[in-house]
């Protein structure tokens, strides 16, 4: 004679299977990829398998671990106001920096020895420069926190997908706000302010606010005094 216990846990069982490959077909997994299409086999375009294994020189390379180092340990246990203890580290390493330059601790920078900064420029916390390619800012400019200059990318039209090292010149008197990101092979005017969160993906005129995804222009930048 059967348990009434065994005949009530099987049940249980086979309601807690049922619950389970009902959340199993409710919950898709993501469909791959197409590979074919009406006239035959898809083709994928780009190649990542040709791509540069070292795109960099040996000298680069060198540089950028020692850099790694450094950034990593000294430069971000120094205490807010030594700000002339990080410039100096900066510019052990290339950079161009003038004496009132500001660059906060948390800052990430890839090259330092591709990186120019006017006078009173500075770069808020967590800014991240990305400057596989040169990076200039001028003078009186402030990236704000949480930025992202972005100068590099790689050539889509090539299956090789080789890497492009772009360039960024930020003007004199700009202000970048939070979050904003700024594009490869960009050149911001004088005077222009990038509102929080925006992505700049191509040149902006000077005297100019601009704002969104992708960066449109809101309105001229007029100063009180005029």
């Amino acid at each position: 004679m059967s348990n009434p216990n065994d005949v009530t846990n099987a049940a249980n069982g086979a309601n807690g299977a049922s619950a389970r490959d009902t959340l199993k077909a409710r919950v898709n997994p993501l469909p791959e990829p197409r590979r074919t299409s009406r006239t035959g086999p898809r083709r994928i375009f780009q190649q990542l398998d040709c791509n540069a294994a070292y795109p960099y020189t040996r000298n680069d390379y060198i540089k950028r671990l020692l850099w790694k180092l450094v950034e990593h340990t000294l430069f971000r246990l120094t205490p807010s106001r030594l700000n002339g203890v990080r410039l100096r580290m900066l510019r052990l390493f290339g950079a161009k920096l003038a004496p009132t330059a500001v660059v906060r601790s948390s800052v990430t920078i890839m090259h330092p020895w591709l990186l120019e900064m006017g006078e009173y420029a500075c770069l808020g916390e967590r800014v991240d420069v990305y400057n596989l390619g040169p990076i200039a800012i001028g003078h009186h400019t402030t990236v704000s926190q949480n930025c992202h200059l972005c100068a590099g990318t790689h050539d889509h039209k090539n299956p090789a997908m080789p890497l492009i090292r772009s360039a960024i010149r930020i003007g004199d008197g700009c202000w970048i706000c939070a979050d904003s990101f700024i594009g490869p092979d960009v050149c911001i005017g004088d005077n222009v302010i990038v509102a929080a969160r925006t992505v700049v993906m191509r040149s902006v005129d000077a005297d100019l606010v601009v704002a969104g995804n992708p960066a449109k222009v809101l309105t001229a930048r007029t100063m009180d005094a005029e």
